[in-house]
């Protein structure tokens, strides 16, 4: 394990490159319109560099949008529910990018990648860090008793290197590469300065401080 520090969307785009991928979550809910007119879409910029892609959310109305511009193979899906998808195709790379947080049932999610991942394919996921610096301070500072959390509100769960390891193993797959995730360049116009600025000094100390997690798994040898 390196567990370096790095840039999120770069890794994912790069470990697409020249790959069959099927990646979950693909419509950006609930901002693919402001991502499509930023051209930021994530599912855009891996059909530029991969062999092929498929999409997989349950948002039709995300889906409905991204099939009139022209894209393709997309399915309206419930992640925690794979294997109704009537799909028989298997994938070299499986994405599953800033998700894993939002469900009720991570492992039947896991268990549902399981049919549509080569046996020599990869699991790719990206999710926030439990250990975030950042999210700790203005937890702390924020006051209100401890009622007001930095947290989205569908997010149900954090996960850490260990949490997020162990639940991969209970289900399967083991990590093959772990990395932290920076402050996205493209968040950071965006972002007041004091929290860049805060960021910036937390992974310095430690890497371990950073945004997020990136966990590439594969399937056990049976």
């Amino acid at each position: 394990m390196n567990f370096e520090l790095v840039q999120r969307l770069e890794i994912i785009k790069t470990a697409a490159v020249g790959k069959s991928v099927l990646h979950l979550g693909c419509t950006n809910h609930p901002y693919t319109k402001e991502a499509i007119d930023a051209d930021m879409l994530l599912h855009d910029s891996l059909s530029a560099v991969a062999k092929e892609v498929y999409g997989f959310d349950m948002d039709q109305e995300g889906i409905d949008l991204l099939s009139e511009l022209g894209n393709e193979n997309l399915y309206l899906a419930d992640l925690e529910k794979l294997g109704e998808v009537e799909l028989d195709k298997q994938f070299d790379l499986v994405i599953a990018g800033e998700m894993i947080e939002h469900l009720n049932n991570p492992g039947l999610f896991l268990e549902g990648i399981k049919k549509f991942l080569k046996p020599e394919g990869e699991l790719l996921i990206t999710t926030i860090n439990a250990y975030c610096a950042v999210r700790f301070l203005q937890y702390g500072l924020r006051g209100k008793g401890g009622s007001i959390e930095p947290v989205h509100p569908d997010h149900v769960a954090y996960y850490s290197f260990r949490t997020l390891s162990l639940l991969l193993d209970r289900h399967g797959y083991l990590i093959d590469e772990f990395l932290f995730y920076d402050i996205g360049i493209d968040h950071r116009p965006h972002n007041p300065w004091y929290i860049n600025f805060a960021n910036d000094v937390s992974v310095k100390i430690s890497k371990q401080l950073a945004d997020g997690i990136i966990a590439f798994a594969k399937l056990k040898d049976e």
